[in-house]
């Protein structure tokens, strides 16, 4: 169960670190599960060239283009992925936030990050709330960190408190992400803090808390496993991307 104090951190914050939620050998097993689907090309995977980021290769024709970003619609492919997702302990943590009914999407996120070395790209500062459509951009995204996140191999960096910043178009790009070549969010840049976290260690953070994340400049891959849920007052627009794929209930 999550402190009074951990509560309070993650509405004011817009995210919050559980250390050691998964021990070691879980991870390394979903890192084995993940290897296998990369060598076997277990579609739908997410590629780098897709993104058209900082970084990633022109296309999936070009040197890199077939460097994975993520393994897409993990939670319904083993149940070792699926034990994690609607997990009674996880579960404890998120009706602490969402309220007694919460709901795990299979539209958003569902995915193991596979940030690899030389051609991972840049992700720039966004809302994940900005494709998303729900009645309340209320959401919570829990990223499990299956190795050491650092810096270096392009651990995510937040924003504190920007869930809750009333932000102008005028500070955003065409695509939503959040502009650094404007002078009035430069104060606001200089809030941004690295998330690092240790094999196990879980980060829950807000749908509207803005985040992003470097390349892996690191030799190694770094494995993320990351759901999204939602409470029961708060379901996904009728006819929208959101409801394409039924949720489930933990």
């Amino acid at each position: 169960m999550l402190t009074a104090e951990q509560i309070a951190h993650f509405h004011s914050q817009g995210y919050l670190v559980v250390p050691a939620m998964a021990n070691a050998a879980y991870c390394r097993t979903v890192i084995s599960f993940a290897e296998h689907a990369l060598r076997e090309q277990a579609f739908p995977i997410e590629y780098e060239a897709d993104t058209h980021y900082p970084g990633a290769p022109e296309s999936r024709e070009a040197e890199g283009g077939q460097t994975a970003r993520r393994i897409l619609q993990v939670a319904s492919r083993s149940p070792l992925v699926m034990n994690w997702a609607k997990g009674w302990r996880l579960r404890q943590c998120l009706v602490q936030l969402l309220g007694e009914s919460v709901y795990l999407s299979q539209v958003h996120h569902n995915c193991i990050m596979t940030k690899q070395p030389r051609f991972s790209s840049v992700t720039g500062w966004h809302r994940d709330s900005r494709y998303w459509n729900f009645e309340r951009p209320d959401l919570v995204s829990v990223w499990l960190a299956l190795g050491r996140e650092t810096p270096e191999n392009g651990c995510l960096k937040v924003l504190p408190g920007s869930h809750r910043w009333l932000i102008s178009q005028s500070q955003l790009d065409a695509d939503q992400f959040f502009r650094t070549d404007v002078p009035e969010n430069e104060v606001l840049l200089k809030q941004a803090v690295s998330i690092q976290l240790r094999t196990g260690d879980t980060l829950f953070f807000h749908s509207n808390l803005f985040h992003a994340a470097g390349r892996n400049q690191a030799t190694q891959t770094k494995f993320s496993m990351v759901f999204t849920y939602h409470g029961a007052d708060n379901p996904p627009l009728l006819g929208s991307r959101s409801a394409s794929v039924d949720e489930l209930a933990i």
